[in-house]
């Protein structure tokens, strides 16, 4: 396809950069980042253990898997490793609250984190390691989504689930102690297993859970296959059918420098926003804007909402209009612009507790999700931030308006070290106990001082 142009070297480069960075290249500032970001992850892990989704997954993974070394995070299961990844990466990701880089449009830490813990703990490394390892592979999945500009999603595909695959088995392999060779085999298997499409929209499945588990497990396969000789093809990125060329639309053009410049000297891994609702990434501008309209509203009926949301974002989250006003599920519910702002306009608030079954059942939501409709955002500074707003008619006949350009959590907005805690007490604290919770914390703070194995036991609960 001429419109995705090829480029010489980009896996090779990723397997140098996979191989050669050491601790003391990745800037302190960014470290700090990704332990902030580890621990987001484990806290929604252990909070999905409190939610319908988890039961059915911990019972396959009980019929598929074997005993191992590697811990199902809030269980006392230890599995094989590839099965361990599989069950964190849907635990991590099974609320929609996990990070996600606004350029590359994906959520890194979902497919990359699982693979660290269940290569780490089984291999018996350090937390030095295992951060460094979880490093590489975030920064590789940015770099990755970035190049596509957003093309995964208008092609039908959750980059999370293509892009995933990559990531996590650079990182497994880095652990694994591959050499450049072994890395690009591995790329090239990925290639081959990478896919996730976006039919879940459709009624609300729960298969987007899935994807970046399957990303972590099969990551670990390409990456052992690969440090065994197994060899894949060499240009699995920018090769005629490779990943590019086959699961992008004609009309995308993939900035494929995006991969490798400045790759180990500015580290994208650092502009990775936390969520601070659990809904859709979309549309965290309008709901901002919502939850800062709701004391002005006073009480009055609110005749008619406007929300203005990116163009890109509006075939997820704002279509069709008919479904997203009509939310079933949960899941339906965080990809629904109008059920979150509805909620947020009513309660000044969106949370975890907005998507329990007594919170999608509320008639005067319901109602007013049904005036809603969608519009295009002239403001919208999207992929840069996901931007938002609302245009509210009130029956006393007063008109309100709210715009915001930044999301909270992204960019000069990114939630503090403080705020990040604060989360996943909030978040952890569903299944575990407060001194569990802290232990925790801990643990992550100290990573580098410990074997993976010290982390790996305050996230397990007793037999």
């Amino acid at each position: 396809m001429s419109s995705h142009s090829t480029a010489p070297g980009l896996s090779q480069a990723l397997a140098e950069f996979a191989c050669t960075t050491g601790y003391d290249d990745i800037p302190e500032a960014v470290r700090e980042r990704a332990r902030i970001h580890m621990l987001d992850g484990l806290g929604i892990a252990l909070a999905s253990q409190a939610f319908p989704f988890a039961a059915p997954m911990l019972a396959a993974m009980d019929d598929l898997g074997a005993p191992g070394p590697a811990t199902i995070i809030g269980t006392a299961r230890k599995t094989a490793p590839r099965d361990a990844a599989l069950a964190n990466g849907v635990l991590i990701h099974g609320l929609d609250f996990d990070d996600t880089h606004m350029e590359a449009i994906l959520h890194p830490t979902a497919a990359v984190l699982p693979a660290v813990l269940a290569v780490a703990e089984q291999r018996g490394v350090t937390g030095r390691e295992a951060l460094v390892a979880y490093c590489l592979g975030m920064e590789a999945a940015i770099r990755l989504g970035a190049a596509a500009k957003g093309g995964f999603q208008r092609q039908g595909f959750h980059a999370t689930g293509v892009l995933g695959h990559f990531s996590a088995a650079l990182a497994a392999g880095r652990l694994m102690g591959a050499e450049v060779t072994d890395h690009v085999n591995a790329l090239g298997m990925a290639a081959s297993t990478a896919s996730g499409v976006q039919v879940y929209l459709e009624d609300g499945a729960w298969t987007k859970r899935l994807h970046p588990g399957w990303a972590a497990s099969t990551g670990i396969t390409c990456a052992t296959f690969g440090r065994h000789g197994f060899v894949g093809p060499a240009r699995p990125l920018e090769g005629r059918f490779g990943i590019f060329d086959t699961h992008l639309p004609d009309a995308v053009t993939v900035e494929l420098a995006e991969i490798t410049e400045g790759l180990g000297h500015q580290w994208k891994l650092a502009d990775t926003a936390l969520k601070p609702y659990p809904v859709c990434h979309y549309i965290h501008g309008a709901a901002e804007a919502a939850i800062g309209l709701q004391g002005e509203i006073g009480g009055a009926e609110i005749d008619a909402v406007e929300i203005l949301l990116p163009d890109e974002t509006m075939q997820v989250v704002a279509e069709p209009i008919e479904q997203k006003r009509r939310t079933r599920s949960a899941y339906e519910a965080q990809f629904s612009a109008p059920y979150v702002v509805a909620t947020a306009l009513l309660k000044g608030r969106f949370g975890l507790a907005e998507l329990s079954e007594a919170a999608l059942a509320d008639a005067e939501v319901q109602a007013l999700a049904a005036r809603c409709t969608c519009v295009t955002d002239p403001h919208s500074r999207f992929p840069d931030f996901y931007s938002g707003g609302l245009r509210l008619v009130l029956a006393d006949g007063r008109r309100l308006e709210a715009h915001v350009p930044v999301n909270n959590g992204a960019g000069p907005r990114r939630l503090s070290l403080e705020a990040a805690q604060a989360k996943f007490i909030a978040n952890a604290g569903l299944t575990l106990p407060a001194a569990r919770t802290e232990a925790v914390a801990q643990a992550v703070a100290g990573l580098e001082d410990a074997p993976i194995s010290a982390l790996m036991e305050t996230l397990a609960t007793p037999a």
